[in-house]
């Protein structure tokens, strides 16, 4: 009786550990469909860059290409 014990034992683990198997697997594929929502920090950090980018762009329009337009290569001091 003791060998049928210890057969009944290991194949009682045996399926313990499968089934732990699919349960981690199951937990995986869940993990990767979730949705991404960023929190707040992350959020402040997005708007905050484009912002910076939106003035970034309006500066450039604000110096940089009326300087490109004047560009004078003639002196005005003599």
């Amino acid at each position: 009786m003791n060998n049928w014990q210890n057969e009944y034992l290991a194949e009682y683990h045996r399926q313990q550990i499968l089934e732990q198997v699919e349960q981690i697997r199951l937990e995986e594929i869940a993990m990767k469909s979730r949705v991404y929502r960023p929190r707040f920090f992350a959020r402040t950090m997005f708007t905050f860059a484009n912002w910076m980018i939106s003035t970034g762009k309006q500066l450039r329009q604000r110096y940089e290409i009326p300087a490109v337009k004047c560009s004078n290569t003639e002196s005005f001091a003599h």
